[in-house]
């Protein structure tokens, strides 16, 4: 056990989904993972090297666990809109999809003393100032390590999505939906056990459904704390939300966005009006299988009449179909697909106090 690295890991998943008042959906879940490690790394402060580092290897059997609980409670609401006659009857319906949730969780503080998880090391620097770090020896384990500090937080997901239903002579239905917004989604949490900044980013989502092959993703992370100066005058995030400074919701942290597109065989036809290969039946699809072969005729006995005994091998007659070009060559036709992926992340460093 001393010469490779070695572990077992344990997870118990528990959940359920249950509805409630008949359009309240209730998911409670519980989560269990323990870890069976060998050995554990004990740390001390170097002098020389000035820095804390790995002391002492105990070989033994050491379990790590971990677990945390969480319900959750979501729904759907849907509202219309039927366009007024005077807009023309082109646009039948508008349908907006409204699924808010929120999801109640907990873990408990794994780095308390009863557990034994981690360790707090106190010792005086080359400065000769006294320090104190917190660290697990269970550090380099194949399966990590139990988390330090308790956390229970209070999350909203607001998610949306926009279709709109018009009158189309594609469809044999005389109508077809078309993706407004596929989706645009708010998400942010609230962590009741943390002392200072409880509240987190507000993340924003919108996806845009422009065809089958053609998608656009746009994100970003809204920063939802204020910001002021310390007495050297450099930037520092305050303990206040935006909202009691009565500078909104929150500003901008981060922004990205993604699209990609896949090219393959019928893109071009679909194009400039061509028929396209999916549109093209597909005959004769056994074509130069064996037929008739049975355990009975598989020794040569009992020929079909359509097939031929040759060699002590039974073949079927081989049916001469298939699309040839003019000079008789079979016309192979191979699928390919070809991806095109862009995406782009922007990032804000500093920030103005005063903003």
């Amino acid at each position: 056990v001393k010469d490779w690295r070695n572990a077992m890991q344990h997870q118990i998943p528990v959940s359920a989904t249950f509805s409630l008042f008949k359009y309240l959906n209730i998911s409670p879940s519980f989560n269990y993972t323990e870890r069976w490690y060998t050995n554990k790394v004990e740390k001390a402060y170097d002098m020389q090297k000035k820095q804390v580092v790995a002391r002492d290897t105990t070989y033994g059997f050491y379990r790590v666990f971990d677990y945390s609980t969480s319900v959750s409670a979501s729904t759907t609401l849907y509202g219309f809109y039927k366009p007024l006659p005077f807009l023309g009857d082109k646009v039948k319906m508008i349908r907006h999809r409204f699924e808010p949730s929120v999801t109640l969780s907990y873990t408990p503080d794994f780095g308390a003393s009863k557990y034994g998880f981690w360790k707090d090391l106190m010792y005086e620097d080359q400065f000769g100032q006294e320090q104190h770090v917190s660290y697990t020896p269970f550090e380099s384990g194949m399966f990590g390590y139990a988390p330090n500090g308790k956390s229970g937080s209070l999350s909203f997901q607001l998610d949306n999505n926009l279709e709109m239903k018009i009158k189309s002579d594609r469809d044999s239905t005389g109508e077809r939906k078309i993706s407004l917004i596929d989706k645009l989604s708010l998400g942010m949490s609230y962590n009741m056990a943390a002392d200072s900044f409880k509240w987190s980013d507000l993340s924003v989502g919108l996806r845009l459904k422009f065809s089958k092959s053609y998608t656009l993703n746009l994100n970003g992370q809204f920063d939802t704390y204020t910001y002021g100066a310390d007495k050297n005058g450099k930037p520092i995030r305050l303990d206040i939300p935006r909202w009691k400074a009565g500078k909104g919701i929150g500003r901008l942290r981060s922004t990205g966005t993604s699209f990609s597109y896949t090219f393959n065989n019928d893109t071009f036809k679909k194009w400039f009006g061509g028929k396209t290969d999916s549109n093209i039946p597909e005959e004769n699809a056994g074509d130069g299988e064996l037929e008739n072969l049975t355990a009975e005729n598989a020794d040569g006995e009992n020929a079909d009449a359509e097939g031929t005994q040759e060699g002590g091998r039974l073949r079927g007659k081989k049916k001469d179909t298939g699309e040839y070009d003019s000079d008789g060559y079979l016309v192979s036709k191979i699928p390919w697909s070809l991806s095109f992926n862009y995406s782009m992340q922007l990032r804000y460093g500093d920030f103005d106090p005063n903003r």
